[in-house]
């Protein structure tokens, strides 16, 4: 019964994007002969609103039903907190999992819950981007670590890389009602998480690993995020 609730909340999110929005999608480097599927992890890079949920229309319909289902979401404690983007949230997805942004016990229970039949959505900057295009503190918007210690749980499968375009336009962090009727833009990657592993050293130190990732991951969200309006 929880799976077809959130289907049918992500279902009509869909239409309603659809009738407001218009989205512009591209691969890279080109279409997958069989997209969406086989997804253990799907990463979001650019993080820049709450509203980023508008990209379920990127999403098809029978990867919906899977993803309401199968989807895992780490999210900050200060967000699911809040009496309605709370409420929203947990509408999405079947297990959201609050955590601190620290290395801490929450943090372990998000690695802990990784398992065969977990598709892990994450956003691995672990904070949005503000218009002045650092982070709340005013830093420099970088990949945490956390993505690397996900993947070391994961040997076989993809990894969907999806790179934001951004929707300040839409609504930035501080802004309250969305604007409508804007262009959303987002590249798509699929990367094999084994091989992935292997050229980054995931068989070698963790730390060094870990770095490596997040180097790659950021070199990536430099080269492939599309320009928004």
């Amino acid at each position: 019964m929880r799976r077809i609730f959130n289907f049918l909340v992500l279902l009509f999110l869909k239409i309603v994007v659809r009738i407001f929005y218009r989205l512009e999608v591209e691969w890279i480097p080109e279409d997958p002969k069989e997209p969406w599927t086989d997804y253990r992890v799907i990463t979001i890079l650019n993080h820049t609103s709450l509203f980023e949920w508008l990209y379920v229309d990127v999403l098809p319909v029978k990867f919906l039903w899977y993803t309401a289902g199968h989807a895992m979401v780490p999210i900050a404690d200060v967000t699911i907190r809040r009496p309605v983007v709370g409420t929203f949230y947990r509408m999405l997805v079947p297990h959201l999992l609050p955590i601190t942004r620290q290395a801490d016990k929450t943090w372990k229970s998000v690695v802990d819950f990784v398992r065969g039949d977990v598709m892990v959505m994450i956003a691995p900057e672990g904070r949005m981007k503000r218009l002045d295009g650092r982070d709340k503190q005013g830093r420099e918007m970088t990949v945490r670590g956390g993505i690397a210690d996900i993947l070391r749980c994961i040997d076989d499968g993809t990894m969907l890389v999806a790179y934001s375009g951004g929707l300040h336009h839409v609504q930035a962090p501080g802004q309250h009602l969305p604007r409508l009727f804007k262009t959303l833009k987002m590249n798509l990657e699929e990367v094999n998480i084994a091989e992935y592993k292997r050229d980054l050293g995931a068989a070698e130190d963790h730390q060094v690993f870990k770095t490596n990732v997040k180097r790659d991951l950021e070199a990536r969200r430099d080269r492939y995020c599309p320009v928004a309006e």
